[in-house]
């Protein structure tokens, strides 16, 4: 029975879609909401290269996180937990899973396929072969 639930979000309708799913599916989970900051997404900034650009950039991903989290916590409609980590996505949502603390995790898919996948990989796809519990996709 899924008790503790983990959303990754990224502000895409895939993950607004997942949300909404475990709104409808699992009404009584515990449910937390996860937003990673990816830090190499600051190298298309002009100023990423100097120290105070950096700050600035992380700064504004930090409010951005927040107001994420914020909507994603209003399309569940109940009390959830907000969690911001920095890192790849990938890793960093796996380290998560990994801690223990979920016994379920629910992602958006991006719907990609053929070479675009290939090229482009998906978080998605590389959280569900690597986990060590059940991941629903929700397109």
């Amino acid at each position: 029975m899924t008790k503790r639930i983990l959303i990754p979000v990224d502000g895409s309708p895939q993950s607004t879609a997942a949300l909404s799913f475990v709104a409808e599916e699992w009404p009584d989970a515990e449910v937390t909401v996860l937003h990673v900051i990816n830090p190499t997404d600051a190298g298309g900034s002009p100023s990423a290269g100097i120290p105070s650009g950096a700050e600035e950039w992380f700064e504004i991903e930090k409010e951005r996180s927040a107001s994420l989290l914020a909507d994603a916590a209003s399309v569940v409609d109940r009390s959830v937990r907000t969690r911001t980590e920095v890192g790849r996505p990938t890793r960093t949502i796996l380290d998560v899973v990994e801690s223990g603390e979920f016994d379920h995790v629910v992602m958006g898919s991006h719907g990609r396929s053929g070479v675009s996948r290939i090229l482009l990989g998906s978080v998605t796809e590389a959280v569900v072969r690597e986990s060590p519990v059940p991941v629903t996709v929700v397109r």
